[in-house]
Parts: C-alpha cells; sequence; structure tokens
C-alpha cells in the first residue's frame, strides 16, 4: 500500500466530516444513551461512521472497518488492513458544549500500526501520523519528545476516576494527583493524546478504553518517541477495551507504579 497516499485521502475524508459536523451544531440532536445514562450518542455519530464506512469501502473494499457505532465488520482477528473509527470522540462536549471533540481513525495491517489521523474539529487541528515518516500537525511536523519527570508533569486524567478509590490517603492517583505539576482534563480520549503527541501534556491515564478511542493515536505517539501502553506495560488491544497510559519518556515508567494496583 501507498500509505501516504491512503493518509491524504483518509484527512480530506474526515476533513468533510468534519465540515458535516461543524454544519449540524445549530440543529437539533437526536440524543441517547448507550451503556449508562453518561455514554451519549447522536444521530450525528452514526451519520458520520457511516460516511467513512461508505468512502472506505468504495475505495479500498477488501478493506475492513471496526467502528463504535457498529457500522464496520465483525471482526474477530486482527489479519488483514482494519480502519478504526471513532466519528465522534467526546460526544458528550459535542451535545454540551459544541467544543473539544474530534474524529479519530487508525489504519492497521495485520496488527501493526500504519496510518493515525486526530482531527480536532473546533479547532480545525489535524494531528496526521504515516509509520516511519514523522507526525505532523497540519502541515507543520511535530518534534520528538524530550525526557520528562513526573514532578514537573502536566497529566491528562477525569476526575471520575479518582472516586474509585476508596482512601484518599492510600490511594495511587490521589498521590499522583498530589506529585504532579497539575491535572488536565478535556473529555476526548483522542485529544488528549494528539496533546501527549503534541507536548501539550506530558501523560494521559485512563480506564476502560475501546480501540476507536486510541487506535488514532497509536501511529502519532510512536513517531514523536511516546510510549503507550496498557497499565500493567503491555500492548494495548486492537480487539478489546484497556486501560491506557500515554507518556513522554520518562514519565512512562513512573506511572505505572501508581496504577499498577489499579
Amino acid at each position: 500500500m501507498e500509505w501516504n497516499k491512503v493518509k491524504i485521502e483518509a484527512e480530506m475524508w474526515i476533513k468533510e466530516s468534519g465540515d458535516i459536523l461543524r454544519s449540524s451544531l445549530n440543529n437539533p440532536l437526536d440524543v441517547q444513551a448507550k451503556s449508562n445514562p453518561n455514554d451519549l450518542v447522536t444521530q450525528m455519530d452514526h451519520e458520520i461512521e457511516q460516511f467513512l464506512t461508505d468512502k472506505i469501502k468504495n475505495h479500498y473494499p477488501a478493506h475492513l472497518v471496526l467502528g463504535e457505532e457498529g457500522r464496520g465488520d465483525e471482526l474477530t482477528s486482527t489479519e488483514g488492513i482494519i480502519w478504526i473509527i471513532d466519528p465522534i470522540d467526546g460526544t458528550t462536549n459535542f451535545v454540551h458544549q459544541k467544543y473539544n471533540f474530534s474524529i479519530s481513525l487508525g489504519i492497521f495491517e495485520n496488527g501493526q500500526e500504519r496510518v493515525g489521523i486526530i482531527y480536532n474539529v473546533m479547532d480545525d487541528e489535524c494531528f496526521t501520523a504515516v509509520n516511519g515518516e514523522g507526525a505532523y500537525l497540519n502541515d507543520s511536523p511535530l518534534q520528538s519528545l524530550t525526557k520528562g519527570n513526573i514532578n514537573e508533569s502536566i497529566v491528562g486524567l477525569n476526575a471520575r476516576w479518582l472516586l474509585k478509590e476508596t482512601s484518599v490517603e492510600d490511594g495511587s492517583l490521589h498521590r499522583l494527583v498530589k506529585d504532579v505539576r497539575g491535572i488536565r482534563s478535556y473529555g476526548s480520549a483522542a485529544i488528549e493524546l494528539a496533546y501527549v503527541a503534541a507536548g501539550r501534556l506530558d501523560a494521559y491515564v485512563s480506564f476502560r478504553l475501546s480501540p476507536w478511542d486510541y487506535a488514532g493515536g497509536a501511529v502519532i505517539l510512536k513517531e514523536v518517541g511516546a510510549l503507550l501502553t496498557s497499565f500493567d506495560g503491555e500492548e494495548l488491544p486492537l480487539l478489546g477495551t484497556s486501560s491506557l497510559i500515554a507518556a513522554r519518556p520518562g514519565i512512562h515508567e513512573d506511572l505505572i507504579s501508581y496504577v499498577s494496583a489499579q
């Protein structure tokens, strides 16, 4: 495959999708809950996933699609070329704030990263990478990440996860909050992964993410030297859920020591 050509096509489709989402912001939304009252989905999630799936299938009929809203294929293995789509990452932000939501796409070949795209729709920031070709924000290359340390770091962490810990004194995440320089939460895993790649965050920590949450970020992070693993330091699955740590060098191992008991 000519992966740069594929990336250019996919980026064009994703920006078209962004235009559709921006145009929809003043229209009434059909908002429904999925797994719980805070897990929202709208008709636009379905529309964008269908739009992208149709583009992929029309241009690459042999390729497979895994989408958050189930518009793609039923997959039982990572063999072949798989496009992993999150049509709106940050649907709650899309519904309530009309800001801080993204479209995320990762393309994998036999389980290996090939292309990653994260489009921050309202800021018109498109983070892209092709395996071995570097990572970019729009047309500007992202620099390789330098080594950091935990005490000077800004970490992306949803405060909801602190509620998992019954004891503030013994809780490892509470200790993490005290030890780092600052905590941020943007409400979109893909944006937070892109921010780690761009050096705007030093790390991002989350629980129970799905492949479409992190597939787009996997290639981008790899190309700038960031580390992306589960809490136990293992490779993330493409067909299941996982905890996640994304971090610049020098911080990743420290973070594992904080979250290993979770």
